[in-house]
């Protein structure tokens, strides 16, 4: 193995790993600290009512696991999948914010994240530096 600079790919990947996973990582402690907020979007956007504490620390606990091995670059295949299934369903649940642009502008933002994931799971064999799976 190579140790030197990281090529202009390398980083540009590195960058998206971290910056998707910094914001999952956000939407994953949401679960655990104001799990009233996360029980409101899982009903308003997922259509499940009654998401109890336990249940949102559960599904907190399974994304924190799957986020923490996608930052590490490990098990590629299934870590980066999954970041990109997570986030393409949070994405598509948000359809009607999206017929009604403007006062919902920050919704928008989920598609270009939705971009990188998909850039991450097509480039993930590229995607070396800092990972545990070279």
């Amino acid at each position: 193995m190579k140790l030197g600079k990281p090529t202009k790919h390398q980083l540009s990947l590195f960058i998206l790993r971290t910056s998707v996973f910094v914001v999952m990582l956000f939407w994953t402690l949401d679960k655990f600290i104001n799990p009233d907020h996360s029980a409101k979007v899982f009903q308003h956007f997922y259509f499940i009512g009654d998401a109890g504490v336990d249940f949102l620390k559960i599904i907190g606990g399974i994304q924190l696991i799957i986020i923490l091995a996608f930052v590490l670059g490990y098990k590629k295949r299934w870590s980066y999948g999954l970041v990109f299934a997570m986030h393409l369903v949070s994405t598509l649940s948000s359809f009607n914010q999206y017929l009604n642009p403007w006062p919902n502008l920050l919704f928008f933002a989920a598609w270009p994240m939705l971009a990188a994931c998909l850039a991450l799971v097509l480039l993930k064999e590229d995607d070396r530096l800092l990972s545990v799976e070279k």
